[in-house]
């Protein structure tokens, strides 16, 4: 049976990679509390809200698709005990930005693909191990005042030619960008959707040097 894919996710980012790996999908966004529960590791709270957000767009859709999978993700940024989600004001940005030069930070990425009929829905989750780079002051005041922080979790996006934030990373290019390209792969594949385009040359269009999955998925 061919299954309509609905992404439930507004992140422009998400929505490229799902589109230049050649699938179809509508977008149905879905609004939950994110709120970390107390002491809430950031894979538990990641994998979470995840699977929250497809739960809540399949009931939404449960009548007009009941054959769609529904995809959603979310993505955390953690240094040590500290969840620096998306910054509520640019000063809050550049606090952001100064807390993750001075120390390596994680990011976890956690996809979650939920059957509208029914089933076990599946989620997986990617970390990835970031150092940034000594960016100056001024250049983080430059980065914040043309707005691109505002929406991403950390403060920053690994793809931004000119502020080109991340001097090391350990893990996914395309997790940290806010979706693990291979392990969604391999999710949609566990209910029999192909995607038609590999994964490997998807991740190095958008910007990584390397590919950790350097073979179509």
């Amino acid at each position: 049976m061919q299954h309509p894919l609905i992404l439930a996710s507004a992140s422009p980012r998400r929505q490229a990679f799902l589109h230049a790996l050649g699938l179809d999908f509508t977008v149905v966004v879905a609004d939950i509390d994110e709120t970390p529960a107390p002491g809430e590791a950031p894979v538990a709270l990641a994998c979470r809200l995840a699977r929250e957000k497809a739960a809540k767009v399949a009931a939404q859709v449960r009548r007009s698709a009941p054959h769609a999978l529904v995809i959603a993700a979310d993505t955390v940024v953690a240094q040590g005990d500290v969840l620096l989600g998306k910054p509520a004001t640019p000063a809050e940005a550049v606090t952001m930005l100064q807390t993750l030069r001075a120390a390596p930070h994680e990011v976890v990425s956690a996809v979650c693909v939920h059957p509208v009929a029914g089933g076990a829905a599946r989620t997986v989750a990617n970390v990835t191990q970031v150092t940034m780079r000594a960016y100056t002051d001024a250049e983080i005041a430059a980065y914040v005042a043309g707005g691109d922080p505002m929406d991403k979790a950390g403060a920053y996006a690994i793809q931004h030619a000119v502020f080109n934030p991340v001097a090391q990373m350990a893990g996914c290019y395309s997790a940290v960008m806010g979706l693990p390209l291979g392990d969604f792969a391999d999710l949609l594949a566990a209910f029999g959707v192909t995607v038609p385009q590999p994964v490997a040359p998807v991740c190095l269009a958008h910007g990584a040097e390397v590919c950790c999955r350097n073979t179509p998925a």
